[in-house]
């Protein structure tokens, strides 16, 4: 079996400053360093060999006008050839796609930086 080749695109490298910026505000000490570390030693290795382990993203159902929108253009832009995934890597969401021999990572977000903040909306 041929491994994939990882590669990071500019929109990953911006997700990770996001939440680099997240973990400072928001985690514990040392949590960011724990995500890419994980990254690293264990999702991009699993990605090389398992390109496809993560659940197929584009089987989701949109549950709104403006996600399905979105997937629409999403599936114009990687067209049929190339399956969009989710991985999930506690305690990150990492979003990439996958054609043939190649990976790209195209988003990672930490959970709590995908759910609303209710305390600050009702305090």
């Amino acid at each position: 079996m041929r491994r994939a080749t990882v590669r990071i695109t500019r929109n990953f490298e911006r997700n990770v400053q996001a939440l680099r910026q997240f973990a400072a505000e928001n985690l514990e000490e040392g949590a960011f360093d724990a995500v890419l570390d994980d990254v690293f030693a264990r999702v991009i290795p699993n990605l090389e060999r398992f390109p496809d382990i993560g659940r197929d993203f584009r089987t989701r159902a949109p549950q709104s006008v403006e996600g399905l929108a979105l997937l629409e253009r999403l599936n114009a832009l990687v067209g049929e050839d190339t399956s969009v995934r989710e991985y999930f890597a506690a305690p990150c969401v990492i979003l990439y796609a996958h054609r043939g021999t190649k990976v790209h990572l195209l988003s990672i977000k930490h959970g709590r930086q995908l759910s609303f903040d209710l305390g600050g909306h009702w305090s």
